[in-house]
């Protein structure tokens, strides 16, 4: 089973450092098995992060194969990675994209921690492209039990065999 991340836009007041409240817009991602079930979630989370009104302005799939947080890192970079295949009947090189999501504190970070993330791959890839993501935070899916004890790296879940 694969996990599918929504990108979702929240606008509410935010109190900034000088103390004046201004209305915000700010994106989020987590992952869901369903918009509603994103919506729902979303609408936890943030009732536990503001006492202030919000509003849902916007719930999209986002297009993450992977999520990397790295620690000490404050920003999120989306990372375009495209992996090189040989088609063998015409004997050119194909490439085809993924796009993860790289916790850094800048594009050179994010560049080497994106490296990291693909360390295990098999195939040859480049990294065409990093940008800031205006992602703020990343809220995985928790069972009651994986809760206290949080990953430290969220990647696609992959299916568990189980032998009889």
């Amino acid at each position: 089973m694969s996990i599918t991340w929504f990108e979702c836009k929240v606008k509410y007041k935010k109190t900034h450092e000088t103390g004046e409240q201004k209305m915000t817009t700010d994106t989020y991602l987590l992952d869901a098995v369903s918009y509603t079930e994103a919506e729902t979630r979303l609408m936890e989370e943030m009732t536990a992060y503001t006492s202030e009104d919000f509003r849902i302005m916007n719930i999209k799939v986002a297009n993450f194969s992977e999520v990397h947080p790295f620690e000490n890192s404050d920003r999120w970079f989306k990372s375009k990675v495209s992996l090189i295949a040989l088609d063998e009947e015409s004997g050119k090189e194909k490439k085809s994209n993924i796009y993860l999501l790289v916790q850094a504190n800048d594009v050179k970070e994010a560049f080497e921690n994106t490296s990291i993330a693909m360390e295990d791959t098999m195939g040859e890839y480049t990294i065409p492209a990093i940008t800031e993501s205006p992602i703020l935070d990343v809220f995985p899916y928790f069972s009651k039990d994986e809760e206290e004890e949080e990953p430290s790296v969220i990647e696609k879940a992959e299916p568990v065999s189980q032998e009889s």
